[in-house]
């Protein structure tokens, strides 16, 4: 079975105890006020759009390799995860100003529709907050042993500093020179935290030896790190039919991804003016994502950041080779790990 048939149907599983949380949620808050309950129903609404669950199916697969079992604690605590990814997904949404996420509105789009763009902002800001919040519950409600739960907050708690932090930096690059040794101090707290958390708290509760957790925890770094880098290289190449909004965002948004550091390590002006020139433009024409995409190519930015993430992400096979986890979830996050990798052979 690929990884992707895992996810599915292990998602489902995680789904369901989901579904169940938050239907309590929208029910009791209906109760205290009708605009909560709505607000809640768009929370659950956002959550189950299509979409991989991949972070908290890497907290299922990862207790299983060690239990060998699936059990309704692991599912409630998946279902936490899952909660702590969308708190942190609609306030970078409101960063940085989208207006779609996975085929619908964002969160703060919707609501500025139909009131103002303050109201948006706001219910955005207390949803995602909200999100964490629900996410801890789900956790501490899991009927693991509370030395365990307490460890897994506190390493949620740490991970959520920590992506905050990096999306910080995410947003002052868009205002500053950087080098590929920033973007990687920038990066080690983005994706990289999120695996961190995931794995580890799949390691935690299953018991995994002190020195798996060392290698599960080098291992999510290096996941994050090439996730990333595919994540950012996907979003100038692909089209908007694969992608599912404009390519070249964050280059509009004048973000700094790894190839674009690259890309602008060249001296020649003009393909800086060219990407300054681009910056805060709404959606890019043809012929400019052409162009871009044809400097990234040419200045080396392109295979620059291939390189790295291939040499991530076969570090990161060797740390997950290491662990005592079982061969159904070995072989599922190699699988994960060589989607990554080999995904950017589309792009040349």
């Amino acid at each position: 079975m690929n990884w992707e048939s895992i996810i599915d149907e292990y998602g489902l599983l995680i789904e369901n105890k989901l579904e169940e949380i938050l239907r309590d949620v929208v029910n009791n808050a209906d109760k205290y006020h009708p605009f909560i309950s709505r607000a809640y129903a768009n929370l659950k609404e956002f959550s189950f759009r299509r979409g991989k669950r991949l972070a908290s199916c890497s907290t299922l697969l990862t207790y299983k390799g060690y239990t060998g079992t699936i059990d309704e604690r692991i599912l409630s605590v998946c279902s936490g995860i899952e909660l702590y990814r969308q708190s942190i997904l609609i306030h970078d949404d409101l960063v940085d100003v989208e207006e779609t996420r996975r085929g619908g509105k964002t969160i703060h789009k919707a609501f500025a529709e139909e009131f103002d763009e303050r109201l948006g902002e706001g219910v955005a800001v207390f949803l995602g907050d909200i999100a964490y919040s629900l996410a801890v519950q789900a956790i501490m409600d899991s009927g693991f042993p509370k030395n365990k739960v307490n460890d897994v907050i506190r390493l949620l708690s740490e991970g959520y500093r920590e992506v905050n932090e990096s999306q910080i930096l995410d947003l002052l690059f868009e205002y500053k020179d950087v080098d590929v040794d920033e973007w990687r101090i920038m990066a080690s707290k983005r994706a990289a935290s999120l695996f961190k958390v995931t794995m580890l708290t799949g390691g935690i509760l299953g018991e995994a030896p002190k020195e798996d957790l060392k290698l599960l925890k080098e291992a999510a770094v290096r996941i994050g790190y090439a996730f990333d880098i595919q994540d950012d290289i996907i979003d100038t190449f692909a089209s908007e039919e694969q992608y599912g909004r404009p390519p070249c965002r964050d280059i509009a948004l004048g973000k700094k991804p790894l190839h674009i550091v690259y890309t602008l390590k060249t001296e020649n002006p003009e393909v800086r003016n060219l990407f300054k020139s681009l910056r805060n433009m709404n959606k890019l024409s043809q012929e400019e994502v052409d162009k871009v995409r044809r400097v990234i190519r040419l200045t080396g930015g392109l295979d620059n950041a291939k390189n790295d993430l291939k040499k991530y992400a076969e570090e990161a096979k060797e740390l997950i080779s290491k662990t005592s986890m079982n061969k159904e979830t070995k072989d599922f996050f190699n699988n994960l790990i060589n989607y990554i990798e080999n995904s950017l052979d589309w792009y040349r």
